[in-house]
C-alpha cells in the first residue's frame, strides 16, 4: 500500500447493515439472506442524516438483502452490487453462535484464530476473505481521487477489509468490532492509510 502523493484524497466509509434476527442473537450469518428487523430498519434510517452530508462518488453494496435494504433506507443509491462484499462463508458453522461451536469442540473457538475452513466444516479461510476484500479495496481506491466511496456490507467482512486497508493480516479484523447499524471511516494521514472514525452512528 503506497503513499498518496499530492492532492485531496477521499475517504472510504464502511457501513454494517442494521440488526437482523441472527445478528441480535449472535448467530453467524454468512450466506443466509435474512431481512432486517424493524430495529435494524430504524438503525439504517438513522444513518441517512450523517451519510447524507457526503457526496459519494461510488456506493458499493453487498448483494445480500440486509445490506441492500440498509443502503436504501440510509438514502444511498447503489452504483454497484459487489459479490466480493458478501459476508464470510461460515460453512457448517452458519447459524450457530460462538458458544455453541465452542461447546461442540470442547474448547474456546474464535473465527479469527481458528477460521471456518476445515475438513469437517468447509467454509471460507481468512486468506480467501483477505484476497476478495483486497479486490474491493483496489476498486475503491481507483475512485478516491474523485471523492468519498461508501461500502455497505457485513460485520466480519468489513473488519477484514479494515485490517487490509491498514496493511494488517486478515485476522487482525478481530481488533475492529463493528456493531450492527454502525459505520467507520478509513482515510489517510500524511499519505498513509489510517482509521479516522469507528463504530459511529
Amino acid at each position: 500500500m503506497g503513499e498518496i502523493i499530492g492532492g485531496q484524497v477521499g475517504e472510504l466509509v464502511v457501513v454494517r447493515h442494521g440488526q437482523t434476527e441472527w445478528s441480535r442473537s449472535g448467530q453467524h450469518t454468512g450466506t443466509t439472506d435474512l431481512p432486517l428487523l424493524p430495529d435494524g430498519e430504524e438503525q439504517a434510517r438513522a444513518l441517512r442524516g450523517v451519510l447524507g452530508e457526503r457526496a459519494f462518488v461510488e456506493v458499493r453494496v453487498s448483494p445480500m438483502v440486509r445490506a441492500r435494504r440498509t443502503a436504501e433506507l440510509a438514502g444511498l443509491s447503489a452504483t454497484a452490487v459487489d459479490p466480493d462484499l458478501v459476508e464470510i462463508d461460515y460453512g457448517s458453522y452458519e447459524g450457530r453462535t460462538t458458544a455453541e461451536i465452542s461447546e461442540e469442540l470442547q474448547r474456546e473457538w474464535s473465527v479469527w484464530r481458528d477460521g471456518t475452513a476445515t475438513a469437517q466444516t468447509p467454509g471460507e479461510g481468512m486468506a480467501d476473505v483477505g484476497r476478495r476484500v483486497d479486490r474491493v479495496l483496489d476498486r475503491a481506491r481507483a475512485r478516491l481521487d474523485e471523492g468519498d466511496v461508501v461500502l455497505v456490507a457485513h460485520g466480519h467482512v468489513l473488519r477484514v477489509l479494515t485490517a487490509r486497508w491498514l496493511g494488517l493480516a486478515p485476522e487482525a479484523g478481530a481488533l475492529f468490532a463493528l456493531p450492527a447499524g454502525r459505520y467507520g471511516i478509513l482515510g489517510h494521514e500524511h499519505g498513509r492509510p489510517v482509521l479516522t472514525g469507528w463504530a459511529l452512528g
